[in-house]
Parts: structure tokens; C-alpha cells; sequence
């Protein structure tokens, strides 16, 4: 059975892709759909009985309809918080992105699985493959989660443009709140929705340890 869901990625780093994820998943559910989330690669772990998790995987896995093995939601996990083709390097354990297909194939049947890309669209995993590579070989539509500040744009329309340059379907974008003191969130999410053709599936606020059930517009089947 071929796996259906979205792979996020982001226009940056440390823009909220794993909030936004959350959310798409706590929306999903909430339709009564059952949903896993994944996360490949990461970095920025923490050693902990005796292999590297890290926390953003580890919430994915929490917010999943079932239990699924860390193993399962983050084959490649790496501690130092750089770009994942210096950790995996420096690890002397490279980034295959056929294992992360297989992996991907191999969980249990959902309506939805929601992967989570690492840094941004670009960012290379290893000397020759990139995130986008991984999006590719998935074969999902991508989600672009935008962190409103200044410079955002160029950064939006940059990542969209690549998006649809590689081939991958573009299935929307979401304006993530990353600075509440920005004051021209509002006429970037009208810029983007007018470049785009289309509004964001959902404006996050910034903040919060939680991400909140937002009115995500993302065409879904019912159960079943």
C-alpha cells in the first residue's frame, strides 16, 4: 500500500516546521483521521539510554494516532546541531536516503504521514544529495512553512520556486508568527498569498508549547 501525507520543509532553519507539523497532524486527527509523523534526519540530539533521540522527533512520535518505534520516526539522529551532512560525516554514518524510503514504506498503514524535513529545501545531506532529494524519492507534496521576518520573502519565493523547479507538487504554505514584534507580518502573508495564488493553510501564532488546532485547508479523504 503506497503511504499518502505531506513532507514539510521550511525556508529556513529554526522557523517552526516541527510546530507546523504538529499542528497538521493534531488537524488531521481531529477529522478523525489516523496520522503518523516522521522526521528522517536530525540533528541536535541528545544521548539518552544509550542512542541519540532527539525532541522534535520525539514529539512527532508522541502526537502519532499509534506507537511507533523511535527507530521508525527518526532513522538518522546525530548531536551536534549543524547541517546534517557535517554530523553524518563527522559521525562516519552517511545519510541513505533509499533506508529512509524503505523505512517509510515499512510503517504501519494511516491515512496520513507527516514528514519533517531537516533545515530547509536545499540543505545538503550529503555530498550530493539534498532535502529536496529526500521530498523526491518520497513522493509527497510539500508543505513550506514561512517564518514571518524580514527577509522571509526572498526566502519564500526562492524555496517555492525550487519546489516546483525540482518537480514536486507544491501543496501550500504555512505563515508561521516566529517574531511577534514584526510588524509587516501582515502585508508579507498578503504578498505571499498573492505570488502564491493562494491564502496559507494556516497562520500560527508565535509562542506556546503547544501548537494549536488551526483550520488547516489541506484536501483530505475521510477515514476510510
Amino acid at each position: 500500500m503506497r503511504q499518502t501525507g505531506f513532507f514539510i520543509t521550511g525556508t529556513d532553519t529554526g522557523i517552526g516546521k516541527t510546530w507546523a507539523t504538529l499542528s497538521l497532524m493534531r488537524a488531521l486527527r481531529a477529522r478523525g483521521l489516523c496520522v503518523l509523523g516522521m522526521k528522517p534526519v536530525a540533528t541536535g540530539a541528545v544521548w539518552r539510554a544509550g542512542r541519540w533521540v532527539n525532541e522534535d522527533a520525539l514529539a512527532l512520535q508522541a502526537a502519532a494516532s499509534m506507537a511507533l518505534p523511535y527507530e521508525q520516526v527518526n532513522p538518522y539522529a546525530y548531536g551536534p546541531p549543524v547541517s546534517p551532512h557535517i554530523a553524518a560525516a563527522e559521525a562516519g554514518r552517511p545519510v541513505e536516503i533509499e533506508h529512509i524510503v524503505k523505512v517509510f514504506k515499512g510503517l504501519p498503514a494511516a491515512d496520513h504521514v507527516l514528514v519533517e524535513g531537516v533545515g530547509g529545501w536545499a540543505v545538503p545531506l550529503d555530498g550530493r544529495k539534498r532535502v529536496a532529494d529526500l521530498a523526491l524519492a518520497l513522493d509527497l507534496p510539500v508543505v513550506l512553512v514561512v517564518g514571518l521576518r524580514l527577509g522571509c520573502l526572498n526566502h519564500a519565493l526562492l524555496t517555492q520556486a525550487a519546489i516546483v523547479s525540482a518537480g514536486a507538487e507544491f501543496a501550500g504554505w504555512v505563515a508561521n508568527r516566529i517574531e511577534p514584534d514584526f510588524a509587516s507580518a501582515g502585508q508579507n502573508i498578503e504578498t505571499l498569498t498573492r505570488e502564491f495564488a493562494s491564502p496559507p493553510l494556516a497562520v500560527l501564532p508565535c509562542g506556546g508549547l503547544e501548537p494549536p488546532l488551526v483550520p488547516w485547508r489541506v484536501s483530505c479523504p475521510g477515514p476510510g
